[in-house]
């Protein structure tokens, strides 16, 4: 993961990153690629979430190969439901901070055992302690199963962390429904527990905030490139079974209409391929307007999933992040 500086507070109208021609070839070439690759496998939302669980874990999903660390470790917390799996992994020295993160998957798919090359590399970079969070899945666990599980799990950071990890400075983030699972539960700390303050910085890339679906989800049709509609609305339904679009829209479920004050500093990255994208456009200016710090990075030619994707728009996205987080551990 590349180093950067912060980045600056960028205004609505030059949200969109500035990239080379060379980038976009780049970008477009990766995304047939990929496309052709998909094309070749069945649609996730044809199969069962067993099978496509199995496929990846045996290396054979889009994303390749499973890496797991020897520096990562596997401990529990105490949940609402019984003990919450979390994957930890240590920095070099002491911790600047902890990193609390949440994987994607669309609510059905993914471990925080599969995450293990990005936890080192964040702990590696930003010199914290790396915590992700292996919630329960959809549709054997649907709503609310995997938020209350991240909740337990952020709720004993906030009170535990300096005990375990020597340091208050916490951070969270995570990628796609991991996005939403985060700013869930910063909500649910706030509402339920009157806790705000205790994170520093969001880092929601790519997320999911509307899950009846927001326009750009709706209007994407059924082109394959990581995600398409059909894929967004079988998400939808495992996480939230039986629910009407209006039950699915309330703010304890979609995030993107929930009262948005007192929320930590925030930065949303997406693409414009990306079926998501409108939630990160809602999101980030209401999160604006509600009075929080947000900063908007809209890549060009890129697709959901995309900072997985060995590209120089891959490395902007990511020195982006670095500087983001580096800077919310000086703040005071």
């Amino acid at each position: 993961m590349p180093c950067g500086n912060a980045i600056p507070s960028r205004d609505v109208e030059d949200f969109l990153v500035p990239v080379t021609d060379a980038m976009l070839d780049e970008a477009r070439r990766v995304n047939a690629e990929v496309e052709a690759q998909l094309a070749n496998a069945p649609s996730p939302h044809t199969l069962e979430p067993a099978v496509t669980r199995a496929a990846r874990e045996a290396g054979q999903g889009w994303s390749g190969p499973v890496v797991r660390s020897e520096r990562a470790t596997t401990r529990t917390v105490a949940g609402p439901a019984g003990p919450v799996p979390v994957r930890v992994v240590l920095p070099p020295g002491a911790p600047a901070g902890v990193f609390l993160h949440i994987h994607g998957g669309g609510w059905a798919l993914g471990a925080a055992d599969q995450q293990d090359l990005l936890l080192v590399a964040v702990a590696d970079i930003l010199g914290v302690a790396t915590v992700s969070v292996d919630y329960r899945l959809a549709p054997e666990y649907p709503f609310p199963a995997g938020p209350d599980d991240c909740e337990a799990v952020a709720g004993w950071l906030v009170e535990h962390c300096a005990e375990e990890f020597g340091t208050r400075r916490l951070l969270i983030g995570g990628e796609s429904a991991g996005a939403h699972l985060a700013a869930l539960t910063l909500l649910r700390l706030r509402d339920h527990h009157g806790i705000t303050g205790a994170f520093a910085a969001a880092n929601l890339v790519f997320g999911v905030f509307d899950v009846a679906l927001s326009p750009s989800a709706r209007l994407w049709g059924d082109r394959n490139l990581i995600l398409s509609t059909p894929i967004m609305e079988w998400f939808s339904s495992l996480f939230t079974p039986g629910m009407s679009d209006e039950a699915r829209r309330d703010p304890a479920v979609s995030p993107l209409y929930a009262r948005l004050d007192d929320m930590p500093p925030a930065l949303f990255t997406v693409g414009t391929l990306d079926p998501l994208l409108d939630d990160s456009l809602f999101m980030a200016a209401r999160w604006q307007a509600a009075g929080n710090r947000a900063e908007l990075r809209v890549f060009p030619e890129c697709p959901h999933g995309f900072i997985r994707f060995p590209t120089a728009m891959t490395g902007l996205a990511l020195d982006a992040m670095v500087g983001f987080l580096r800077q919310a551990l000086r703040d005071p």
